[in-house]
């Protein structure tokens, strides 16, 4: 019988099992999930790796590589149609591992694009909106942002103060967002406010009078990316910039859940990153005239590390299948953010160790990733949220309030 990466070898594939891989995850893998990888892999190594330590240092989002993940099809790859490339769920969590792998700044932008603005205009808006946006989003020609959090309303939306109210057949828009991927250099942005008949959403271009959005400037965290507080002030919409078939918290929780499945690959990715830095460094790191990888202690942390990355692929695996089987649950998304991003930053905290004074420089990657992960673990529902989703899951009594 012939395996799926004996196929995908004779193939061209390449098909070198990752230094983590104790359970030969790759034979899981078709052969296109596999050619796939490959070539985002190559791309991360090639485009993001050796810059990724500068760009983080000076907290700067390379737009120019925008084009060249637009060619990959990276962008809403999960989407049908207006130019996108049709991939499968399993195709997309593997290549936000790889873009992770790389930085989680950097898949962030494919989520915030891809699975949040692009994903709310497919989902939710008139024909005429997906003509107008998703081709030139998919072909990297426009940005989206995506604007649900506010100053005083993360985990809890429906609290939200962004109010629009009807002045003849316009809308008219005034509120704050904040935290909002990608503002200030957006050519659109999809904004959820409150109407007298709940939230509803608009499609806003970012050069519309009364739209201003602002960098976040000294963060400790996801520093090659871009996050923005946005002011709107008497921002005047006509009727045909609502979202039609988006009523109340459904609409931006379909595009959230997207992303957050995005993220229980992507966090693997990041974790196992961390894993073969560390792996590397005590290979060659002598103490006491003998590899760190001789001793008991490191050996130790290398294998329960090793233990949740198979796990942590695995369950990313399992979900994968059953979003593409129209099956995945709320709560189990919920299930693979909480635990993938949990282990993800304890690995990379963990590979830091081994790395000892020097991990606390850019030259090696896993504080980088612990500290872009303190916002993933954030974003898209914190650990409590998803806590909660999972405890009334088990209880059937909600303890949100």
């Amino acid at each position: 019988m012939t395996t799926t990466t004996e196929a995908a070898a004779r193939a061209g594939v390449e098909t070198t099992l990752d230094p983590a891989d104790l359970i030969d995850f790759d034979s899981l893998l078709t052969p296109e999930e596999l050619a796939l990888r490959s070539k985002v892999r190559s791309f991360v190594d090639a485009q993001i790796k050796p810059n990724v330590a500068g760009w983080y240092d000076q907290a700067y989002f390379p737009l120019e590589i925008v084009p060249e993940m637009a060619k990959l099809g990276l962008l809403g790859m999960h989407l049908s149609g207006y130019g996108c490339a049709g991939r499968s769920a399993v195709e997309y969590g593997l290549a936000g591992a790889e873009l992770e792998a790389g930085d989680s700044g950097l898949r962030t932008f494919v989520s915030v694009q891809g699975s949040l603005a692009m994903s709310a205009i497919s989902k939710w808006g008139s024909e005429e909106q997906k003509q107008q946006w998703l081709p030139a989003m998919a072909a990297g020609e426009a940005i989206g942002c995506f604007g649900l959090t506010e100053p005083s309303a993360g985990s809890d939306p429906s609290s939200m103060k962004t109010f629009a109210r009807q002045d003849g057949t316009d809308w008219v828009i005034n509120g704050s967002k904040r935290w909002i991927g990608l503002a200030s250099v957006a050519q659109v942005a999809v904004i959820w406010a409150m109407t007298d008949n709940g939230v509803r959403g608009f499609v806003i271009p970012t050069d519309t009078p009364g739209f201003r959005a602002t960098p976040i400037d000294q963060k400790l965290s996801m520093r090659a990316s871009i996050q923005c507080d946005i002011e709107l002030t008497d921002v005047r919409l006509p009727a045909e910039a609502v979202l039609p078939d988006a009523t109340g918290l459904r609409g931006p929780f379909s595009c959230l859940n997207e992303a957050r499945y995005g993220i229980i690959w992507g966090a693997m990715g990041a974790a196992r990153d961390s894993f073969e830095a560390a792996l590397s460094y005590s290979k060659d790191r002598l103490q006491f005239d003998k590899p760190l990888a001789g001793y008991q202690l490191t050996q130790q942390k290398l294998v329960d590390m090793a233990l949740e990355i198979n796990k942590g692929f695995l369950l990313a695996l399992h979900l994968g299948r059953l979003k593409d089987a129209g099956r995945l649950q709320t709560h189990q998304i919920s299930v693979g953010k909480l635990n993938n991003c949990r282990e993800a930053i304890a690995i990379a905290r963990q590979a830091r160790t081994i790395l000892g004074g020097n991990g606390v420089t850019l030259d090696y990657s896993p504080l980088r990733h612990a500290n872009n992960l303190e916002s993933v673990r954030t974003y898209e529902g914190t650990d409590e949220v998803h806590t909660l989703i999972l405890g009334q899951k088990l209880t059937g009594t909600p303890a949100f309030r």
